[in-house]
């Protein structure tokens, strides 16, 4: 059962993005944008912290 919805939930995601790709590119890439801005923060959090951490915790 547990699978069953986990592949809905996949199959609805993957129709949403499709969706907001065809209708409207210029804010899909608007969400791309935004995604790997996210990420690349996080990744620069975490290298923040291992300095951090390598330093000592000073």
């Amino acid at each position: 059962m547990a699978v069953n919805a986990k592949k809905i939930a996949v199959f609805v995601l993957v129709v949403f993005v499709l969706y907001v790709i065809i209708t409207d590119p210029a804010k899909a890439a608007d969400y791309v944008q935004i995604g790997f801005e996210g990420i690349s923060d996080a990744a620069k959090a975490i290298g923040d912290f291992m300095t951090w951490v390598a330093n000592g915790g000073k």
